[in-house]
Protein backbone atom coordinates (compact mmCIF):
# COMPACT_ATOMS: atom_id res chain seq x y z
CA UNK A 1 0.00 0.00 0.00
CA UNK A 2 1.62 3.29 -1.18
CA UNK A 3 2.33 5.67 2.11
CA UNK A 4 0.16 9.05 1.67
CA UNK A 5 2.10 12.29 1.04
CA UNK A 6 3.64 14.24 3.53
CA UNK A 7 2.07 17.39 2.68
CA UNK A 8 3.96 19.19 5.94
CA UNK A 9 6.86 18.14 7.87
CA UNK A 10 8.27 20.27 10.92
CA UNK A 11 11.27 18.75 12.20
CA UNK A 12 12.37 20.81 15.85
CA UNK A 13 10.65 23.88 15.18
CA UNK A 14 11.52 26.69 17.87
CA UNK A 15 10.12 30.38 17.50
CA UNK A 16 12.01 32.75 19.71
CA UNK A 17 10.65 36.25 19.72
CA UNK A 18 12.27 39.31 20.97
CA UNK A 19 16.16 38.88 22.34
CA UNK A 20 17.55 38.78 25.96
CA UNK A 21 15.07 39.52 28.93
CA UNK A 22 12.45 39.63 27.05
CA UNK A 23 12.78 36.83 24.76
CA UNK A 24 9.52 34.78 24.48
CA UNK A 25 9.70 31.37 23.14
CA UNK A 26 6.48 30.34 20.99
CA UNK A 27 7.25 26.89 19.97
CA UNK A 28 9.85 24.57 22.00
CA UNK A 29 11.13 22.06 18.97
CA UNK A 30 8.07 21.40 18.28
CA UNK A 31 7.77 18.14 15.30
CA UNK A 32 4.55 18.06 13.49
CA UNK A 33 3.63 15.64 10.11
CA UNK A 34 0.22 15.91 8.21
CA UNK A 35 -0.47 13.37 5.25
CA UNK A 36 -2.28 14.07 2.57
CA UNK A 37 -6.25 12.69 3.03
CA UNK A 38 -5.75 13.58 7.12
CA UNK A 39 -7.12 15.78 9.46
CA UNK A 40 -4.69 17.32 12.28
CA UNK A 41 -6.30 19.13 15.08
CA UNK A 42 -3.76 20.76 17.41
CA UNK A 43 -5.69 22.30 21.01
CA UNK A 44 -4.56 24.08 23.74
CA UNK A 45 -4.83 27.28 26.12
CA UNK A 46 -4.89 30.81 24.69
CA UNK A 47 -1.28 31.87 24.48
CA UNK A 48 0.05 28.40 23.77
CA UNK A 49 1.83 28.97 20.52
CA UNK A 50 -1.22 27.94 17.80
CA UNK A 51 -1.27 30.78 15.86
CA UNK A 52 2.48 30.97 15.20
CA UNK A 53 2.40 26.93 14.85
CA UNK A 54 -0.01 27.73 11.92
CA UNK A 55 1.61 31.01 10.52
CA UNK A 56 5.18 28.82 10.54
CA UNK A 57 3.22 26.00 9.12
CA UNK A 58 2.18 28.21 6.17
CA UNK A 59 5.27 30.14 5.29
CA UNK A 60 4.00 33.45 6.92
CA UNK A 61 6.59 33.02 9.50
CA UNK A 62 10.40 31.43 9.46
CA UNK A 63 11.34 29.84 12.50
CA UNK A 64 14.23 30.48 14.97
CA UNK A 65 15.25 27.04 14.71
CA UNK A 66 14.18 23.98 13.13
CA UNK A 67 13.32 22.76 9.09
CA UNK A 68 9.61 23.11 7.32
CA UNK A 69 8.73 21.03 4.79
CA UNK A 70 5.51 21.75 2.32
CA UNK A 71 4.71 18.78 0.12
CA UNK A 72 8.69 17.19 0.34
CA UNK A 73 10.11 20.86 -0.46
CA UNK A 74 12.04 22.37 2.70
CA UNK A 75 10.93 26.17 2.71
CA UNK A 76 13.07 27.37 5.84
CA UNK A 77 15.65 29.44 4.08
CA UNK A 78 13.67 30.32 0.53
CA UNK A 79 13.45 33.52 -0.55
CA UNK A 80 10.17 35.54 0.17
CA UNK A 81 9.60 35.40 -4.02
CA UNK A 82 9.69 32.14 -3.44
CA UNK A 83 7.83 31.93 0.09
CA UNK A 84 4.87 33.58 -1.85
CA UNK A 85 4.91 31.11 -4.91
CA UNK A 86 4.74 28.18 -1.96
CA UNK A 87 1.92 30.24 -0.31
CA UNK A 88 0.24 30.31 -3.43
CA UNK A 89 0.47 27.04 -4.99
CA UNK A 90 0.02 24.86 -1.93
CA UNK A 91 -1.22 26.66 1.15
CA UNK A 92 -5.07 27.93 1.84
CA UNK A 93 -5.86 30.00 5.05
CA UNK A 94 -8.71 30.22 7.24
CA UNK A 95 -8.36 32.65 9.51
CA UNK A 96 -10.53 33.56 12.65
CA UNK A 97 -10.71 36.88 11.91
CA UNK A 98 -12.07 36.26 7.85
CA UNK A 99 -9.85 38.57 6.08
CA UNK A 100 -12.43 39.12 3.53
CA UNK A 101 -12.18 42.53 1.58
CA UNK A 102 -14.78 44.14 2.32
CA UNK A 103 -15.42 46.28 -1.31
CA UNK A 104 -16.08 42.71 -2.68
CA UNK A 105 -19.52 40.53 -2.53
CA UNK A 106 -19.30 37.08 -1.02
CA UNK A 107 -19.00 35.60 -4.50
CA UNK A 108 -15.89 38.28 -5.22
CA UNK A 109 -14.01 37.42 -2.48
CA UNK A 110 -14.05 34.01 -3.29
CA UNK A 111 -13.97 34.40 -7.22
CA UNK A 112 -10.58 36.03 -6.13
CA UNK A 113 -8.19 33.28 -5.48
CA UNK A 114 -10.43 30.76 -8.01
CA UNK A 115 -8.33 29.19 -9.96
CA UNK A 116 -8.59 30.26 -13.78
CA UNK A 117 -9.35 28.58 -16.64
CA UNK A 118 -8.83 29.25 -20.53
CA UNK A 119 -11.48 26.61 -21.20
CA UNK A 120 -14.26 27.91 -19.41
CA UNK A 121 -14.31 31.55 -18.50
CA UNK A 122 -17.17 30.95 -16.16
CA UNK A 123 -15.71 28.01 -14.13
CA UNK A 124 -14.32 30.34 -11.42
CA UNK A 125 -17.42 31.68 -10.90
CA UNK A 126 -19.65 28.29 -10.86
CA UNK A 127 -16.88 26.77 -8.97
CA UNK A 128 -16.95 29.75 -6.12
CA UNK A 129 -20.95 30.00 -6.55
CA UNK A 130 -20.66 26.15 -5.63
CA UNK A 131 -18.54 26.44 -2.74
CA UNK A 132 -20.66 29.21 -1.36
CA UNK A 133 -23.46 26.94 -1.60
CA UNK A 134 -21.87 24.06 -0.07
CA UNK A 135 -21.75 26.52 2.77
CA UNK A 136 -25.35 27.70 3.32
CA UNK A 137 -24.35 30.96 1.61
CA UNK A 138 -26.71 30.56 -1.83
CA UNK A 139 -28.64 33.67 -0.92
CA UNK A 140 -25.56 35.57 0.21
CA UNK A 141 -23.44 35.33 -2.62
CA UNK A 142 -23.80 39.19 -3.89
CA UNK A 143 -23.45 40.65 0.05
CA UNK A 144 -21.02 42.60 0.72
CA UNK A 145 -19.05 41.45 4.37
CA UNK A 146 -20.48 44.58 6.34
CA UNK A 147 -23.97 42.94 5.67
CA UNK A 148 -22.68 39.22 6.81
CA UNK A 149 -23.01 38.01 10.33
CA UNK A 150 -20.07 36.76 11.28
CA UNK A 151 -20.76 32.88 11.18
CA UNK A 152 -21.70 33.94 7.68
CA UNK A 153 -17.91 35.81 6.95
CA UNK A 154 -16.40 32.81 8.40
CA UNK A 155 -17.80 30.52 5.46
CA UNK A 156 -17.02 33.05 2.97
CA UNK A 157 -13.52 32.86 4.61
CA UNK A 158 -13.79 29.08 4.30
CA UNK A 159 -15.14 28.89 0.76
CA UNK A 160 -12.07 30.99 -0.42
CA UNK A 161 -9.28 29.21 1.12
CA UNK A 162 -11.20 25.48 -0.28
CA UNK A 163 -11.49 27.47 -3.67
CA UNK A 164 -7.42 27.38 -4.23
CA UNK A 165 -7.62 23.49 -4.14
CA UNK A 166 -4.54 23.55 -2.03
CA UNK A 167 -2.41 20.87 -1.01
CA UNK A 168 -2.31 22.08 2.82
CA UNK A 169 -5.53 23.81 4.21
CA UNK A 170 -4.99 25.96 7.92
CA UNK A 171 -8.08 26.64 9.77
CA UNK A 172 -7.54 28.77 12.95
CA UNK A 173 -10.53 28.65 15.12
CA UNK A 174 -13.03 28.05 11.96
CA UNK A 175 -15.59 27.15 14.01
CA UNK A 176 -15.31 30.21 16.64
CA UNK A 177 -18.00 32.33 15.26
CA UNK A 178 -20.44 29.34 14.17
CA UNK A 179 -23.45 27.68 16.13
CA UNK A 180 -22.99 24.11 16.59
CA UNK A 181 -25.22 23.25 13.79
CA UNK A 182 -23.21 24.99 11.40
CA UNK A 183 -19.84 24.35 13.09
CA UNK A 184 -20.31 20.67 12.64
CA UNK A 185 -21.28 21.23 8.81
CA UNK A 186 -18.11 23.03 8.43
CA UNK A 187 -15.48 20.31 9.85
CA UNK A 188 -17.10 17.32 8.15
CA UNK A 189 -16.85 19.31 5.01
CA UNK A 190 -13.34 20.32 6.16
CA UNK A 191 -12.61 15.93 6.75
CA UNK A 192 -14.47 15.30 3.22
CA UNK A 193 -12.21 17.78 1.74
CA UNK A 194 -9.05 15.74 3.16
CA UNK A 195 -10.61 12.46 2.14
CA UNK A 196 -12.07 13.44 -1.52
CA UNK A 197 -9.31 15.58 -2.38
CA UNK A 198 -6.22 13.92 -0.71
CA UNK A 199 -5.53 17.24 0.97
CA UNK A 200 -3.93 18.08 4.27
CA UNK A 201 -5.70 19.94 6.69
CA UNK A 202 -4.74 21.10 10.15
CA UNK A 203 -7.04 23.01 12.53
CA UNK A 204 -6.08 25.01 15.54
CA UNK A 205 -8.98 25.33 17.94
CA UNK A 206 -10.03 25.28 21.38
CA UNK A 207 -13.46 23.23 20.12
CA UNK A 208 -13.59 20.02 21.60
CA UNK A 209 -16.16 19.17 19.15
CA UNK A 210 -13.40 18.80 16.33
CA UNK A 211 -11.95 15.70 17.40
CA UNK A 212 -14.92 13.95 16.51
CA UNK A 213 -13.61 14.34 12.89
CA UNK A 214 -9.96 14.60 13.00
CA UNK A 215 -7.09 11.83 12.71
CA UNK A 216 -4.80 13.34 14.83
CA UNK A 217 -4.92 15.55 17.80
CA UNK A 218 -2.44 17.05 19.66
CA UNK A 219 -1.78 18.83 22.64
CA UNK A 220 0.29 22.55 22.50
CA UNK A 221 0.84 24.21 25.82
CA UNK A 222 3.94 26.85 26.65
CA UNK A 223 5.32 26.03 22.86
CA UNK A 224 5.44 22.41 23.60
CA UNK A 225 3.56 19.69 21.51
CA UNK A 226 2.37 16.07 22.56
CA UNK A 227 0.13 13.73 21.16
CA UNK A 228 -3.18 13.95 23.08
CA UNK A 229 -4.04 10.53 25.39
Amino acid sequence: MTQPEVVLKMEGVTKVYGSGARAVTALDNVSLQAHAGEVVLVMGPSGSGKTTLLTVAGALLRPTQGRVHICGTEITAMDEGRLASIRRAKVGFIYQSFNLLEALTALENVQLVAPNSAQNATLPKERASGLLKMLGLEQRMNSLPRHLSDGEKQRVAIARALAKEPDLLLADEPTANLDAKRGQEVVQLLREKALEMNKGVIIVSHDQRIQEVAHHVFWLEDGRLRPES
